[in-house]
């Protein structure tokens, strides 16, 4: 069912064992705060289940429905997991679990996961090369474990049209916003999103909160060249420059520093400029132009361009973000 119908949307809320708590109260709190201007609701939220479950807030969820509730949903919405869970940490799901949910979605029921949950939907071989979300935390392992799914843990969510699939915790929030607006309209959403005390969009997505620390080599190789390129990220830095500090050939050097990181020195130094700035971005009230000096981008406007490739955000928003208050810079 979509907007425009006159009955009540149908949401079942699938609780499985080690139902991640916050996510299991995010679609309730949502759309039950998406209503009519007159204050009628537009969606009707159960929870259901195979029967008691374990929460990952150390407390017990006795769902007031059981599975067949999802015989007759129009929506299906399959909270996070934690990583004790089977679908988390085996691959697999109650294989009751699987055939109800792949039986709503035979019948054209919209299927969502927040967080983790995707696992869930993943081990019922319903993403199954599709593109799909969950937290960035959980990428290696969900990559072994479901490598038929093609994952994207840089997004907040993905709409896949009867699919869809959100990042951690709070990006089930931004998910459900998602889905009230495309039901019902940028208006209900607004309203719902005031009810709520959250914004109604987040720029960029979940690459933002990424932790990437730099990664430490033992052994004689590339590592020293590597800290003493981070002590002059403000500078100019040439790859015969770093060759020469390593004691090798550019052609060596390069061979070995990419074999160490991955990385050409090249990309490598972009990318922990871009670290660096973010960091000074969180951490200062240095205007934007001074951030991008002392961090060897150059200008502001490289900068906005670097930091928007690599996390889809201006550096303005970042700092709005991540800063209790926001700044004058020089955007």
């Amino acid at each position: 069912m979509r907007k425009n119908q006159a009955m009540v949307h149908r949401i079942a809320v699938l609780a499985l064992d080690r139902v991640v708590a916050f996510d299991l109260g995010v679609p309730r709190q949502v759309f039950g705060s998406a209503r009519t201007p007159t204050r009628q609701p537009l969606y009707r939220v159960r929870v259901c289940g195979p029967g008691p479950v374990r929460s990952t807030a150390d407390f017990t969820v006795t769902p007031d429905h059981d599975l067949s509730e999802l015989a007759d949903a129009d929506t299906v919405i399959v909270p996070g997991v934690g990583e004790s869970s089977a679908p988390a940490r085996l691959g697999t799901v109650d294989p009751a679990v699987a055939e109800a949910l792949r039986a709503a979605y035979a019948r054209k029921a919209r299927i969502v996961s927040i967080c983790t949950g995707a696992s869930v939907l993943a081990a019922a071989g319903l993403l199954d090369d599709r593109v799909a979300a969950s937290h960035w935390y959980y990428a290696d392992v969900f990559r072994q474990l479901y490598p038929q799914v093609k994952w994207d843990f840089d997004a907040l969510f993905l709409d896949d049209g009867d699919v869809l699939t959100s990042a951690g915790v709070a990006a089930g929030i931004d998910l459900c916003l998602h889905i009230v607006r495309s039901d019902q309209g940028s208006e209900v959403a607004n309203r719902a999103a005031r009810s709520c005390v959250v914004p109604a969009w987040r720029d960029g997505g979940q690459a933002q909160f990424i932790e990437r620390p730099v990664p430490v080599t033992a052994g004689a190789g590339t590592a020293g060249t590597r800290e003493w390129a981070m002590e002059r990220l403000g500078e100019t830095v040439t790859l015969e420059e770093l060759a020469g500090h390593a004691r090798m050939s550019v052609r060596t050097f390069t061979r070995r520093f990419r074999s160490e990181t991955g990385l050409s020195p090249a990309r490598w130094l972009l990318q922990q400029r871009v670290t660096h700035a973010r960091l000074l971005l969180e951490s200062t009230d240095l205007p934007v132009d001074v951030v991008a000096r002392r961090t060897g981008l150059g200008s502001a406007s490289a900068l906005r361009q670097h930091l928007h490739a690599a996390i889809g955000v201006s550096p303005t928003a970042y700092r709005r973000t991540f800063r209790l208050s926001t700044t004058q810079s020089s955007e």
